[in-house]
């Protein structure tokens, strides 16, 4: 089944390029877990490399051959081709059979699951891809009501030639967006929930939240629309 991403995979970094302020926070906490990491919706590397440059080797999990194709070209450009492993998949059911210190989950890719059936499942999957005392983290959003009203409808240059739609549904939190440029043209849906939500499913899944940030910067959650989770299996008892 083809990705939403892959009618994008050669605009994808370009529409993206603004995007740096978790790619040090990522970097961080796969140095200090000491790797290998499995990287959740790997997509063209824009983490995944700096991680492997870094030296630690990298699982990586896409759905999209598109996204995975320039990532490779990305890590052979890099020098570090031979420490990422990318895999074509789904989060729900990732073909990883290794154990590791680390699983991410970086830049909202959780808000592709649109029912808690898909996000447990993920939530699962992930668990059970980390060592005993491993850690799962990653990051998702709600919107504010300004953001909403800002963007709702409107077609927004986000990039220079590369222009983003928002169509909120508030009653369903689905994000229909919309993505166009000169290398290609896409709509995906992204499905919000509110923190307290993910703290519920997380738990539900057999984690305990460790921490629980607001930004990449590690400050504390105090409402605002990012939400940065990092966890670790629960123990029995």
């Amino acid at each position: 089944m083809a990705s939403s991403y892959d009618a994008i995979a050669g605009l994808y970094d370009a529409w993206s390029r603004s995007v740096t302020e978790d790619v040090s926070f990522y970097v961080e906490e796969a140095l200090a877990s000491g790797g290998p990491v499995v990287e959740l919706g790997v997509g063209t590397g824009r983490i995944a490399v700096p991680v492997a440059l870094a030296g630690l080797r990298v699982i990586g999990v896409d759905s999209s051959r598109g996204m995975l194709d320039v990532c490779r070209t990305h890590a052979r450009a890099a020098g570090v081709e031979d420490w990422i492993d990318l895999r074509e998949g789904d989060l729900r059911v990732p073909p990883v059979s290794e154990r590791t210190p680390l699983v991410t989950a970086p830049f909202r890719s959780f808000l592709h699951l649109e029912t808690d059936e898909d996000r447990l499942a993920a939530l699962r999957a992930a668990r059970g891809l980390l060592e005993a005392d491993g850690r799962f983290i990653f990051d998702v959003f709600a919107p504010s009501r300004d953001d909403i009203e800002e963007t709702n409808g409107r077609w927004i240059e986000r990039e220079p030639g590369i222009w983003e739609r928002a169509d909120w549904d508030e009653g369903r939190c689905i994000l229909g967006l919309s993505v166009h440029g000169p290398d290609g043209e896409t709509r995906m849906e992204l499905a919000w929930l509110p923190p307290d939500r993910w703290a519920e499913l997380l738990e539900e899944a057999g984690f305990a939240v460790v921490e629980r940030y607001g930004w990449f910067d590690r400050r504390p959650d105090e409402g605002g629309e990012d939400t940065v989770w990092i966890a670790r299996p629960r123990l029995p008892g």
